[in-house]
């Protein structure tokens, strides 16, 4: 346990994700911000293991604004 203490609190922590959100925005890569389930605090992560990214939604159709040029 002391050793996942020490890794949390080496990292950059943040009070809410309104403020770890802003802060990833000014990223040059994707970093997404998510709740400490050890300090409760933001933290800023890149990785996606495990988490689930949401499928688009079958029942909305595909955005058809572009013409079709290749007629």
């Amino acid at each position: 346990m002391r050793t996942r203490q020490r890794i949390c609190k080496a990292k950059k922590s943040y009070p809410d994700h309104a403020t770890a959100a802003a802060v990833a925005a000014r990223f040059d890569h994707a970093v997404r911000p998510y709740r400490c389930d050890r300090c409760h605090a933001w933290h800023l992560t890149s990785r996606l293991k495990g988490k689930r990214i949401p499928r688009p939604d079958r029942n909305v159709p595909p955005d058809r604004s572009v013409p079709n040029t290749t007629d």
